[in-house]
């Protein structure tokens, strides 16, 4: 049985702040960014954009929900919800090399290449904060 990762109070702040913005996120996903959320979903992806957007939404939600309450799988969701922002990245990139303009400030090419670079943030921020990477580096030992 994995021993469970006690996280700092640095950590633990992070991971609430990540919890907020993926709960707000996931709510604009369902009400008042939803169009320009659809102008991320790739025009390959075989389903509605706007089921794509909600559906997003939904797993927002839920894996900031799960992230702050379900304490005993927090290296789990931490490397789930990492998994997660690794799969909604090609929507980023599809949203730069179509050029397509949302949020008001991703109006530019510049503002959308710039905004690719702060997913591996999100990425290394919940590894972090969940103590998944701390885990993956205690289980090297």
């Amino acid at each position: 049985m994995k021993k469970e990762i006690n996280t700092s109070l640095t950590q633990n702040i992070f991971r609430i702040l990540l919890v907020l913005f993926m709960i707000i996120a996931g709510f604009s996903h369902l009400t008042f960014n939803r169009i320009d959320f659809q102008a991320q979903v790739p025009d390959w992806i075989p389903l509605s954009k706007n089921l794509v957007v909600i559906l997003s939404g939904i797993v927002e939600i839920t894996l900031g929900l799960t992230l702050l309450l379900w304490k005993k799988q927090r290296v789990n969701i931490g490397w789930v919800l990492a998994l997660f922002f690794i799969l909604v990245f090609p929507g980023n990139v599809a949203q730069y090399l179509d050029g397509k303009d949302a949020f008001g400030a991703l109006n530019s090419d510049s503002a959308r290449l710039i905004r690719l670079f702060f997913q591996p943030i999100l990425i290394a921020w919940v590894l972090w904060s969940s103590g998944a990477w701390q885990s993956w580096r205690n289980s090297k030992k």
